[in-house]
């Protein structure tokens, strides 16, 4: 973002100084925490209230000092998560502002990605390449899915988050969908018709065609393919910038949509699973640590680096509870942070189908959640099992809405638990499906730049030769 990211000028930042900032959001943050736990007293309702109000002035100075989408993004959901709190009836009804940008994001996916990948392989000479990304990307997909399965997997086995856990007697039924067969799931990476395909949103078979279509422009004479690739060069570029125009309500949508979440679900719904939360995002952060920070370092790939280059889109996927609306801005920061367009074009809207890590540390751990909320114990020798249906029959559901409940459900008889155990999940789904968005986000993006890495073609700061 030309204009978000420019930082103002020393002037205006006379009394401020980055220690400042970080007391600041610390106690933005700190009275808005106290004041979520006085506000569950009645009697001091008010004085919670004040308290969470009194966190977010707190956190304005931060953001009109530091001009750039992430900070007005985490505004925004701190102003959302406040309102929500505090006027429910008001943030229920704004969630159309993040569906309007949800539709908007979607609009452009198709054209960016089709764009991408045929200029690179027809406009750049990436023909021969085409095959060693696509192997590459599915073995970094499974690897890094599988690990996130196991780590998942302890996590719920060291936490027992399911274990006295009462099971619901009356709650929605979740979308129930069979898991499809392998026959299937590869049947349906290729398109019948790419019209229906752009209009579904099937991002895969849009690559898939993008793939055909950029290698047949590539067997072509030079002064026939020349024209069009400068066309598709053009329209590229061009969603790219539109890419950054729509940025521009980022804010206000991860705001909307934060307002909604904890407007709809409301503060006090959290306490009962509370532990089940604490022990996804615990064992998301060691996911990050023990797997995603090492195998940067093994690629000689700059941490500091890779983790502002994809803080937006992870932020944005996270208030949205959708890794899809980070798609665009992701591809852009990861071609900035030094990947090829048309590796990146590739690699992150396959790993939407392949590559969704934030689903994958959760896919298990609701598993085993469900079963001790049911009293089922697993041996090891069962629980590797499972582990083992889940890590195949996770790729039959991408794409679907609340896919790893859909999963769950869909794989509840062959795993001997009761559906009513998996249903205690839905109350709080929402709140993990924001973690599972912006992992996803975060898995994604630095596929393309390991994958980017590992083909010698990655131009990024702090490599070493």
């Amino acid at each position: 973002m030309e204009v978000l990211d420019k930082p103002v000028p020393s002037p205006a930042r006379s009394w401020y100084s980055r220690p400042a900032e970080l007391l600041l959001i610390a106690a933005a943050i700190g009275l808005f925490a106290i004041g979520v736990l006085v506000g569950l007293n009645p009697a001091r309702e008010t004085i919670g209230i004040a308290l969470r109000w009194i966190g977010l002035v707190i956190f304005v100075p931060v953001a009109v000092q530091r001009r750039s989408l992430l900070v007005w993004t985490f505004l925004a959901m701190f102003a959302g998560a406040v309102l929500g709190a505090d006027a429910p009836n008001l943030a229920g009804q704004m969630k159309f502002i993040a569906d309007i940008f949800l539709r908007l994001i979607r609009m452009i996916v198709a054209p960016l990605i089709f764009g991408g990948i045929v200029t690179g392989i027809a406009g750049h000479g990436e023909l021969k390449g085409v095959g060693r990304v696509a192997i590459k990307s599915i073995v970094f997909f499974e690897v890094v899915t599988t690990i996130g399965l196991v780590i998942g997997l302890i996590a719920i086995n060291l936490s027992q988050a399911g274990v006295g856990v009462a099971l619901p007697t009356g709650q929605a039924p979740v979308p129930y969908t069979h898991s499809e067969g392998w026959q299937q799931i590869l049947l349906n990476i290729f398109p019948e018709n790419i019209a229906q395909a752009v209009a579904q949103n099937q991002i895969l078979q849009v690559a898939v065609f993008a793939l055909l279509f950029g290698t047949a422009l590539a067997t072509l004479a030079e002064e026939k393919r020349a024209p069009l690739v400068r066309v598709l060069q053009s329209l590229t570029d061009t969603m790219f910038r539109m890419t950054k125009i729509i940025m521009f309500m980022a804010p206000l949508a991860a705001g909307a949509a934060m307002a909604y979440t904890v407007g709809s679900m409301g503060l006090l719904s959290l306490l009962p699973l509370a532990k089940l939360v604490g022990t996804y995002y615990g064992a998301l952060v060691a996911f990050v640590l023990l797997v995603l920070v090492p195998i940067l370092l093994i690629g000689r790939i700059s941490v500091p680096g890779f983790a502002a280059a994809i803080a937006e889109p992870a932020a944005i996927g996270f208030a949205t509870t959708s890794s899809e609306a980070g798609l665009p801005l992701a591809m852009e920061r990861m071609e900035e942070f030094g990947a090829p367009r048309w590796i990146v074009s590739f690699v992150v809207p396959t790993g939407y189908s392949f590559n969704m890590t934030g689903s994958s540390v959760y896919i298990t751990m609701g598993a085993i959640f469900a079963a001790q909320a049911a009293g089922i114990h697993y041996s090891l020798g069962e629980q590797l099992v499972m582990l083992a249906t889940l890590m195949l029959t996770s790729k039959g559901v991408a794409g679907v809405p609340r896919a790893t409940l859909v999963l769950l459900m869909a794989s509840a008889a062959s795993l001997h638990i009761p559906t009513a155990a998996i249903l205690v999940l839905l109350g709080i789904d929402t709140l993990m499906d924001m973690g599972r968005s912006a992992m996803n986000v975060i898995g994604n993006g630095m596929a393309a730049v390991v994958v980017a890495r590992w083909e010698n073609e990655f131009k990024g700061p702090g490599t070493r030769e």
